[in-house]
């Protein structure tokens, strides 16, 4: 599963595929088909609890907000690693606590992530990630929070290799694909809990002087 909730794939808007297509056409890959990306999704997983909810935002994402508007979602890192900022990303992904954060706080606090360039933004793909406000408040009733270890990040063999052919295609946007794995520890209400291995694959951008930004959930890569 790359959402940190019960049940949520990613459902990727046709023209944000598109858009992301053409990222990594241009910025990640330098490759001459856009097929598998277009049609790409992330992998999908489940966790206990409810049916899958419709995403619930599409907002461009906005400057970082106090923390009385985004509760517990931790800031977005002031780091240029690539690898080092998809790991935390990953870890504020797989991370929530409805005791207390609303559902408008999370979403909030995970906008704060994003990529401020419009044209490569697919904050479709990330706030896809969340549950509808019915189905958080259900999860509320419960208590339930999850915390994340992150195991490891790399660069996904097939962005390496498209690098190496075509080492100025980064310097069209910088963005990086990164795949980062790691674990998910979920507890609610009674003693409840669970673990589950997690992986996902972000593209990050990070401009040279600059700190990394959260692009999308990319699609799938080679390891």
């Amino acid at each position: 599963m790359n959402s940190r909730f019960p049940g949520y794939g990613i459902n990727w808007l046709p023209n944000r595929r598109i858009v992301l297509a053409a990222i990594a056409l241009t910025c990640l890959l330098g490759l001459a088909a856009t097929t598998a990306y277009i049609t790409g999704r992330g992998e999908q997983h489940t966790t206990p609890s409810a049916a899958s909810p419709t995403p619930s935002a599409s907002a461009s994402p906005t400057e970082r907000k106090p923390e009385a508007e985004t509760g517990k979602v931790p800031a977005p890192p002031r780091i240029s690693d690539p690898v080092q900022f998809a790991k935390a990303a990953a870890a504020m992904l797989w991370s929530y606590d409805t005791r207390t954060t609303s559902h408008a706080q999370q979403l909030a606090g995970m906008e704060a992530w994003m990529t401020k360039e419009g044209q490569y933004s697919d904050w479709a793909s990330v706030s896809a990630q969340m549950p509808d406000p019915l189905l958080w408040s259900r999860m509320a009733d419960q208590q339930q929070h999850a915390t994340a270890t992150v195991t490891e990040g790399h660069y996904p063999a097939a962005f390496k290799q498209a690098l190496a052919d075509d080492p100025a295609a980064i310097t069209e946007a910088y963005i990086y694909a990164v795949t980062v794995t790691g674990k998910q520890t979920i507890a609610w209400s009674k003693g409840g809990g669970g673990a589950e291995d997690r992986s996902v694959t972000l593209a990050v951008q990070c401009r040279p002087s600059e700190d990394c930004s959260l692009v999308a959930i990319a699609p799938r890569f080679a390891p």
